[in-house]
C-alpha cells in the first residue's frame, strides 16, 4: 500500500461518508443485505467494545457514569437512569433535525444484547494485565462498529444521532464533537456521584479519535463520499 492511501486512512474523517452499502434514506425499514450487514456487525462490535470496558473492572464509558450519578441522586436504578438518559437524548433530536431509523431501534436492542453476552466471556481475573489491554481494544472495537453502522444510514444511536446533529450544526470535526459530549456527560456523571475509573477517562479521551478514524477507512475502502 502506497505511503498516500497510509496518510489518507490515519487522516481522521469530519463527516459521516457515503458508502456502497448505505441506505438511501434511513426511513427505510426494508434496507438491502449488505446495509443490514454492516449495521448487525458495527453494533455487535460497539457491544462488544463496551463489554470489554465493563469486563475489565477498570470504569465504564462517561454515558454509564451519567446514569450512575442520576441513579445515586433520585434513587433510581443505573439500567432506569439509561433509559431516561437514552429517551431524554432523543428528545434533543428534534431541534436538530435528526430522523430514527431501523438502526436508532437495532441500536437499543442488539448492543444491549451483545454487552450481556460478551461480557460472561471476557471478564478475567482482576490481577492481570491484560485488563489494560482490553481497554485499549475495547476503544478500536467501539470506533469500528460506529464506522460501520454510521455509514450503514439506518438512524443513528439515541447518543451518536445528537453527536452527528451537532456536527452538522458545529460544522466541528466530528471527533472533537463527540469528545466534547463524552468529556461533558463524564464531567456531569462525576459531580452527581457517578464512579470514573481509568476506562472512563480512556473512553473519553479515546473514542472521537477512533471513531473519526475508522470513518476515513471505511470511507477508503466503501468508496463512497463525505455527506
Amino acid at each position: 500500500m502506497r505511503l498516500a492511501t497510509w496518510r489518507r486512512l490515519l487522516r481522521p474523517a469530519h463527516s459521516v461518508p457515503r458508502t456502497l452499502w448505505s441506505a438511501d434514506t434511513p426511513l427505510t425499514f426494508t434496507p438491502r443485505w449488505p446495509t443490514v450487514a454492516a449495521l448487525f456487525t458495527g453494533l455487535w462490535l460497539f457491544g462488544t467494545g463496551e463489554a470489554m470496558f465493563i469486563a475489565s473492572g477498570l470504569g465504564v464509558s462517561p454515558w454509564t457514569v451519567l446514569a450512575q450519578g442520576i441513579s445515586v441522586q433520585l434513587g433510581w436504578s443505573v439500567g432506569f437512569a439509561t433509559f431516561v438518559v437514552s429517551v431524554s437524548v432523543l428528545l434533543l433530536w428534534i431541534p436538530l433535525k435528526e430522523v430514527p431509523g431501523f438502526g436508532t431501534l437495532s441500536n437499543a436492542v442488539l448492543v444491549a444484547v451483545a454487552i450481556d453476552v460478551m461480557t460472561p466471556l471476557l471478564t478475567i481475573p482482576d490481577g492481570s494485565a491484560i485488563r489494560y489491554l482490553q481497554l485499549v481494544v475495547g476503544v478500536m472495537l467501539i470506533g469500528a462498529g460506529s464506522g460501520l453502522y454510521l455509514t450503514a444510514n439506518l438512524g443513528p444511536g439515541p447518543r451518536d444521532g445528537l453527536m452527528t446533529g451537532l456536527q452538522r450544526l458545529t460544522a466541528r470535526p466530528i471527533g472533537w464533537v463527540r469528545a466534547g459530549l463524552e468529556l461533558t456527560v463524564l464531567c456531569v456523571g462525576w459531580l452527581l456521584g457517578g464512579t470514573v475509573g481509568l476506562g472512563t477517562v480512556v473512553f473519553a479521551l479515546g473514542v472521537g479519535y477512533a471513531v473519526a478514524l475508522s470513518l476515513s477507512v471505511v470511507k477508503q475502502f466503501g468508496r463512497g463520499q463525505a455527506s
